[in-house]
Formats: C-alpha cells, sequence, structure tokens
C-alpha cells in the first residue's frame, strides 16, 4: 500500500508545510537493484589504538571502493576528514565505520565522539554507520567489558539520532573471528540493508573440524548470485514476505521450492513458474508435511541448503476473547510445524539439510516486545527465536546455522487492512519513519541465508526500521 504521507513530504508545498510544522519527513530509501555497488559514495574509517579490526576493514573498503570503480585510498587517507567532516574536496562521506574493539576502558570510549562528531552530521542521505566491537564476554578485565558492552547504547541511540534514512549498526567481533566480517560489512554498508537500523550481529568463531573453515564459508566468486547450485525451501512463499523472499533467492541464483497450503496452489505453482522454481501445495500443520516436503526436496534436488520457515498465520483477539481455537492454529502453524519440519530435515545419517545448510526462521517483534490482542501469535514468535538459538549449537558442527528475521511494520496486504491511525502509528514509529516492504525482509533473508554468512549463527536480526518498541 503507498505512503501518501510520504510522498506529501517528499516535496513542494508537503515538504514546506511539514517543515514548518516540524512534522517527520521520511527519506526516500536506497533499494538494491541488480548490478549497484555496496558502496554509494565514500567511507571513512576510524580506529581505537590498538584494535584488532583496523588491518582487514581496510582491505575490505579498499575492495568495496574498487569495485565502485572510486579509487582504493580517497585522497589524504580514510582519517583526514576535511573541515567539519567533510572529505577533501567537500564530499559527504556515504558511510563512517570505526574499529572500537581497542578500547579497553570508559576513558577511551571518547574515541567514538572524536571520530564521529566532526563527521555524523555531514553523512550523506541513506548514509551507513558500522561500529565494530568485541562481545563483553570474550574480554579481558571488568573495565574493558563495561566498555565493550556500552557500545551498544553508543549505536542505538546514534541510530535515533541519523536522518535522512542513514542507518547505523554494532559488529561485535570475538577474537578468532576478524576475516569472518565480509558477508556482514558488505550487507549493512548497502542497499540490501535499508530497512535494518539499530541493530547488534555477533559473529562466530568457526567450529573447529566443522564445514565452516572450508569452502562452504568462503565467498563465492559470482558476488551478484552467492546461491547460485543451491536449492532453497520457503514455506508461505505464494503472496507477501514469502514470495519476497522467494524472488530474491532465486535472484541470487537458489533453485527455489515454494511451499504453500492447498488453496493458494495457483498463485503458488504461477509464482514457482516465474522464479525457474517448483512448487508444492500442502499444509505445513499436516501430519503428513513433513514427509511430502522431504520426499520433493529429495526427488527435485537430492537435498536442501536454504529453509527458510515463512508460514503464518494471526488470529487476534485479546487473551479474555479468544477461543482455544485461535490459540491452536496459530500455534501450530508458526511454531509446532517448524519444529516438525526442521526435525525431519535434520534426521537421519544422511539429513536433508546439506553441510553448510542455512536456517532461517520468520519472527517478529512482536515476539520481542509483545502486542494488544496478540498473545497467542507473540508467543508462537517468540518461541521461534527460542528455537532458533537452540538448533544454532546443534547445527553448527556441520557448518550451517540458525537465524531469525524479526519483522517491523512491512507494507503487506495484511497491515494495508489494519484501521488508519493504527497503520500510520506503526509506520512513524522507528528511527527511518515509514514503513518497510517485503523485499526488506527478503534482502536480510538472503544475507542469512549466504554461504559467506558462516559465522553469524543464532541471532535475530530485526528488520523494522529501528522499532521504538522492544529493545
Amino acid at each position: 500500500m503507498p505512503d501518501r504521507y510520504q510522498r506529501f513530504t517528499a516535496g513542494g508545498p508537503g515538504g514546506l508545510i511539514a517543515r514548518r510544522l516540524g512534522l517527520p519527513r521520511p527519506e526516500v530509501l536506497r533499494r538494491h537493484r541488480p548490478g549497484m555497488p555496496v558502496l554509494a559514495g565514500p567511507a571513512e574509517l576510524g580506529e581505537a589504538h590498538g584494535g584488532r579490526m583496523g588491518e582487514p576493514l581496510r582491505g575490505l573498503l579498499a575492495t568495496l571502493r574498487e569495485e565502485a570503480g572510486a579509487p582504493a585510498v580517497p585522497p589524504g587517507g580514510d582519517d583526514a576528514p576535511g573541515p567539519e567532516g567533510r572529505e577533501p574536496g567537500g564530499t559527504a562521506p556515504a558511510a563512517l565505520v570505526h574499529d572500537a574493539t581497542g578500547i579497553r576502558d570508559s576513558t577511551q570510549l571518547r574515541s567514538l565522539h572524536d571520530f564521529f562528531h566532526p563527521r555524523v552530521r555531514r553523512l550523506a542521505p541513506n548514509g551507513r554507520v558500522v561500529v565494530f566491537g568485541t562481545p563483553p564476554e570474550d574480554t579481558g578485565t571488568v573495565a574493558e567489558a563495561a566498555a565493550q558492552r556500552a557500545l551498544e547504547g553508543f549505536l542505538r541511540s546514534l541510530g535515533k539520532e541519523l536522518r535522512r534514512g542513514g542507518c547505523a549498526q554494532l559488529v561485535l567481533v570475538p577474537p578468532g573471528a576478524e576475516g569472518a566480517a565480509e558477508s556482514t560489512l558488505r550487507f549493512l554498508l548497502s542497499a540490501r540493508s535499508a530497512y535494518v537500523s539499530g541493530q547488534l550481529i555477533r559473529l562466530s568463531r568457526p567450529v573447529p573440524g566443522s564445514a565452516a573453515s572450508g569452502s562452504v564459508a568462503s565467498e563465492p566468486v559470482d558476488g551478484e548470485r552467492p546461491l547460485a547450485g543451491r536449492t532453497a525451501l520457503v514455506t508461505g512463499a505464494s503472496r507477501g514476505i514469502g514470495a519476497a523472499v522467494a524472488a530474491t533467492l532465486a535472484r541470487d541464483g537458489a533453485r527455489v521450492v515454494c511451499v504453500d497450503v492447498p488453496g493458494r496452489a495457483e498463485e503458488s505453482r504461477r509464482h514457482a513458474r516465474a522464479l525457474g522454481g517448483a512448487a508444492l501445495e500442502v499444509d505445513v500443520t499436516s501430519p503428513e508435511a513433513p514427509r511430502l516436503i522431504g520426499e520433493r526436496l529429495r526427488e527435485l534436488h537430492g537435498g536442501v541448503d536454504v529453509v527458510v520457515h515463512n508460514a503464518g498465520v494471526t488470529r487476534d483477539r485479546t487473551l479474555g476473547r479468544m477461543d482455544g481455537g485461535r490459540w491452536d492454529v496459530t500455534l501450530a502453524v508458526n511454531l509446532t510445524a517448524v519444529e516438525r519440519i526442521t526435525d525431519h530435515l535434520l534426521a537421519g545419517d544422511d539429513p536433508l539439510l546439506r553441510p553448510g545448510g542455512r536456517i532461517v526462521c520468520t519472527s517478529s517483534i512482536a515476539g520481542i516486545a509483545g502486542n494488544v490482542g496478540q498473545t497467542n501469535y507473540a508467543t508462537a514468535k517468540a518461541g521461534l527465536i527460542g528455537l532458533t538459538q537452540a538448533l544454532a549449537s546443534v547445527v553448527a558442527g556441520r557448518g550451517c546455522t540458525a537465524n531469525a528475521v524479526a519483522p517491523g511494520f512491512i507494507e503487506t496486504s495484511m497491515t494495508a487492512a489494519v484501521p488508519l491511525l493504527v497503520r500510520e502509528a506503526g509506520r512513524r514509529m522507528n528511527s527511518l519513519r515509514q514503513g518497510g516492504r517485503p523485499e526488506d525482509v527478503a534482502e536480510a533473508v538472503a544475507y542469512l541465508a549466504a554461504p559467506g554468512s558462516a559465522a553469524v549463527n543464532g541471532q535475530v536480526l530485526r528488520v523494522c526500521g529501528q522499532s521504538l518498541l522492544g529493545a
């Protein structure tokens, strides 16, 4: 559904009225298109003394500049801003990246101010801020743990201060995982993360002896088709977020198997044909669903590499007015079916999920913050987060990962049916002051599904524009 308020305030009389009244003016977000480089302009790198990420980040940023057709090192170097944070020549930075892994106590947090203060107001529209830190539990002293934990408060607050579509993220890198940041940095600096802000991503060390240290985890040569040769299963794939996920994974090279209920058979088949994939009509809550899905995957492709549990329903009522049927069907579709299908795909000596596989569950910010009238839905979506985090350690030994995305207000047919005032509140109650699109969730799923994202495991990535609800 179009955001008429955003269009009204984008310019002309509407923009003038919004400025005079102090009303929010949502920026038109830069979203990914095939062939678009990661960096939209210059990137500046800052470093706290003694950090671990400076060298790998310099190398990655140099590669991204070359891909964008810019000089490998901008004139004056990364740490030589011009007046008021401008790069030499007056070009506003498109990205500010800071290595804070060297911060050992609270006094050294001043390096955040020293780097960002002269630059942040000059950040270009749709600019990106990424700070790298150390997980507090991997630090050596109490003072260092406190200082590294402080980074989270800094980034979440900065994300709420940025304007013009800017996004800010924190990436925690444990010692030994310094070389595993490329996929995450590419995603966070690119237009693929247009509706992701204020998020914390923890990287993990490769499990000794697992497939994560082999070719499965290495960045594919074809950056435009990282899933080439891989098979992806997407449930609830005929419309909304599921349809966008299937299309995005197919764009990235995957052979997609689209699963949806028999009542949407025509939609599902049409979508699958357009993507060069296959369709399977089955109710995921059916006792036979795991076996039917497994047989289809084995028959078509001999197994599966990416599993996206996206099928979901809502049956909203406040708890005092909610009958048992509404509770049961919501839990059955959103959580129990995911458990049963996943168990089947992981079972036996020759599991259907191949080494290096990816499991991605579609949760919701309702599962994090709760929502009036959705005790059933929030229970199921919180359960999905618990399932994801528990699965992460189970599958890690085979180089597999399990992660979740938690969408906020996404413009779909479901949110279009929400009453106008509630819909407008949902759109504006985030740092980007607008609703997201199904493709924003799909891009996050594709990032988590990528072979290069082996170090991202057990994470919940909110795709909500840094919603004001929840943590």
